[in-house]
């Protein structure tokens, strides 16, 4: 049977006018931006069919999550190799404008949103991901690989969240040798 009335969800180029407008915003002004008025300010979609489908700035930030590319994990067996590579798209990702802004937002709007706190784990979850899978890949056990993913990233993120400066991609590479060196002894 047929249904009638409005489909679930936005047209898909009424979705992409919107959420580019929405990153530019974001890259721009800030999380503060994304509000309906200021969306419809910037395509012409109507209010109404902005609400309908991200009624909160944070559902904005969700869309925006849902669509970002996510880069292929390494994978050349080479455990050292693949977390020097996992580092090196990590650091040029906190380079690029998009990432560090969307990671600054998130953080901006889970200290009123809980709702955005989820999504800013999720995002760095993300980003963790690659991590994660060279080291399972590998045979790391899980705690050995989760301290080593905190030992080589934290910093990072810290050098793109809070000091506002590059991610140190060759202190990152040192972490990383050190942490294989850590690893030597313990059973995989």
């Amino acid at each position: 049977m047929a249904r009638t009335g409005r489909p679930a969800g936005p047209a898909n180029e009424t979705a992409t006018v919107v959420l580019t407008a929405a990153l530019e915003l974001l890259l721009v002004e800030g999380a503060t931006a994304l509000t309906a008025q200021r969306l419809h300010q910037a395509t012409g979609v109507s209010r109404s069919t902005i609400y309908r489908h991200w009624p909160t700035p944070t559902d904005v930030l969700a869309a925006l999550i849902d669509v970002a590319p996510s880069p292929p994990s390494p994978s050349s067996g080479d455990l050292a190799a693949d977390l020097h590579a996992a580092v090196d798209v990590l650091c040029d990702r906190l380079r690029d404008k998009p990432v560090a802004a969307f990671l600054q937002a998130l953080t901006t709007t889970a200290a009123h949103d809980p709702a955005a706190a989820d999504l800013r784990r999720r995002y760095v979850e993300d980003l963790l991901e690659p991590f994660g899978t060279v080291l399972a890949q590998a045979e790391v056990p899980r705690g050995p690989a989760d301290d080593v993913i905190a030992v080589v990233v934290s910093p990072l993120l810290v050098d793109a969240l809070l000091l506002d400066r590059p991610a140190a991609r060759a202190r990152a590479h040192r972490a990383v040798d050190l942490c294989l060196a850590g690893l030597e002894g313990v059973s995989r």
